[in-house]
């Protein structure tokens, strides 16, 4: 018998063979992702007072009070096995969730609203000139400290993390520059390279003034959901992006592997610093939790009750967590869908539109259909594709949505528990078979007939005794994945299986 995991329509989840999710099923584990977050070494660079506030004028004075964050591998590999690319959003049992503007502003303390972040690759020798003119120092190809235009971060760290105490004003930008470039590249862009930032961010930081004026949230966001598109395929291995946001998104919404609260203070990724971060739970039993997911267990809208630590000026713009729009970060164009996860702003979720289906195999700066100046333009009206719908309240409905979502998604990976329920439904089904049979009358049947039918009733009777129905599971190779065309293997004519195949043919 083969098990078909779905979905039943796959018009939405069209990518499905090549999701970890086909492998799980299939039973090819890949073990836990390795996460390239490097958060580790942050506390190293001593900034002065003078550095603190160019750094609070780029628009990174809350961002880097978080500083390193114990990250739990097991959540995250478990989380990015629900992430679909696309719809940009988690699937889960009671429906989509996903990680919206508003919440990159409160956990992470980045501006959401703000010009996007555009640029284009650039070679060695611009890197070095950029470096040379921005750092005031060269790093060393021969000592293999720069690479293809990338840094390494230890030679960022090594040569930047203390300024000195007499340094003149454009040393002390340098230094805060070379600092910067080390925080973004070790957080939100960073990389599955993992030691190295590309110096293409650098100029972003040339006037501080500026760069207070991008929005780092949402290309910080951008680079996220590429990063989760990327791992939720079956051919990968790592993960990299704001882990420290997909983290504490997890521990907001969902009471699983969730750790003792520290004291709230903005920005909100604060309240899962500390001790408990790290967990001892593998990742087959947060996927089985996962699979129990119930509303007990997720928090639809919990940063209501922190509402007085948000500075006001990130209070103005967090309906932006409801825009409908278009993220930019460089060559990376994501869309960001609120209206598929409505349910997280209080509102009742209806059916959402279907979206549009994306050409993976155009690998060029308009990979999403539209060019890179089209998806800027959607960028500057997000404010006018707010999303909405009529009605409060945050409770799942059994009604229309959740059948829709029933036959589009996958909500069940837990490949033990899923087989065992399917035995159990094949029991059922053969109990109405044998009580169908039973009914039956064998005066009109030929003596052939009522041979072939008082075998039939024997055979179900026999085999629906308690524990009896085991062997026959196991004997009859259900709840085994097969190729589409391999034949179920019987073990004779009087076997439950070998009666139901000849039934079906």
């Amino acid at each position: 018998m083969d098990i078909d995991v779905g979905p039943v329509d796959p018009s939405v989840l069209y990518e499905q063979d090549l999701h970890v999710s086909s492998a799980v099923w299939e039973g090819q584990e890949r073990g836990l992702l390795r996460c390239q977050e490097h958060t580790s070494l942050l506390h190293q660079w001593k900034l002065t007072d003078e550095q603190i506030k160019l750094v609070d004028k780029a628009g990174f004075g809350f961002f880097r009070k978080i500083g390193p964050m114990s990250l739990n591998n097991s959540l995250i590999s478990a989380l990015v096995e629900r992430w679909r690319r696309e719809t940009n959003t988690f699937h889960l049992p009671l429906g989509e969730m996903t990680i919206t503007l508003d919440e990159v502003a409160l956990v992470l303390g980045l501006e959401i609203d703000g010009d996007p972040i555009v640029g284009s690759k650039v070679g060695d020798e611009v890197a070095m000139d950029m470096c040379g003119r921005l750092l005031g120092k060269l790093p060393s190809a021969a000592n293999k400290e720069v690479n293809c235009s990338r840094v390494k971060l230890n030679w960022l760290k090594r040569t930047f993390s203390e300024c000195p105490e007499d340094a003149s004003f454009d040393v002390v930008k340098c230094h805060t520059r070379a600092y910067l470039l080390y925080l973004i590249g070790s957080t939100i862009f960073a990389t599955t390279d993992g030691d190295k930032v590309s110096v293409k961010y650098l100029p972003l930081f040339e006037d501080f003034d500026q760069a207070g004026r991008y929005a780092w949230g949402a290309a910080a966001l951008a680079c996220l959901y590429r990063a989760l598109g990327n791992a939720s395929l079956k051919s990968q291995s790592n993960i990299c992006g704001c882990l420290t946001l997909l983290q504490c998104w997890s521990y907001f919404h969902l009471n699983i592997g969730r750790p003792e609260k520290s004291e709230a203070s903005f920005p909100l990724a604060l309240l899962w610093k500390g001790k408990g971060s790290r967990s001892k739970t593998d990742l087959s039993e947060y996927r089985r939790e996962l699979d129990d997911l119930d509303p007990s267990k997720i928090t639809w809208c919990p940063y209501e009750r922190f509402e007085n630590l948000i500075p006001p000026h990130i209070k103005a713009k967090l309906i932006l967590g409801r825009s409908k729009t278009t993220l930019v970060c460089f060559e990376k164009i994501e869309l960001h869908f609120p209206d598929r996860c409505l349910r997280q702003f209080g509102k009742r979720q209806p059916i959402p539109q279907k979206v549009k289906r994306r050409d993976r195999k155009n690998r060029r700066l308009d990979d999403l259909d539209t060019s890179m100046s089209l998806a800027c333009e959607e960028w500057a009206e997000r404010g006018d594709h707010i999303m909405d719908c009529p009605g409060g309240g945050n409770e799942v409905d059994d009604g229309a949505y959740m059948e829709w979502y029933a036959r589009i998604s996958i909500t069940k990976l837990y490949r033990e528990a899923f087989l065992e329920s399917q035995v159990m439904n094949m029991i059922a089904c053969m109990r109405e078979f044998e009580e169908a049979a039973s009914g039956i009358s064998l005066e009109r049947m030929s003596p052939v007939e009522r041979e072939v039918m008082e075998s039939v009733k024997d055979t179900f009777s026999n085999n629906l005794t308690f524990g009896g129905w085991q062997e026959v599971a196991v004997n009859s190779g259900y709840g085994k994945r097969r190729r589409r065309n391999e034949q179920t293997p019987t073990s004779g004519n009087n076997d439950v299986s070998s009666l139901l195949i000849q039934k079906d043919t």
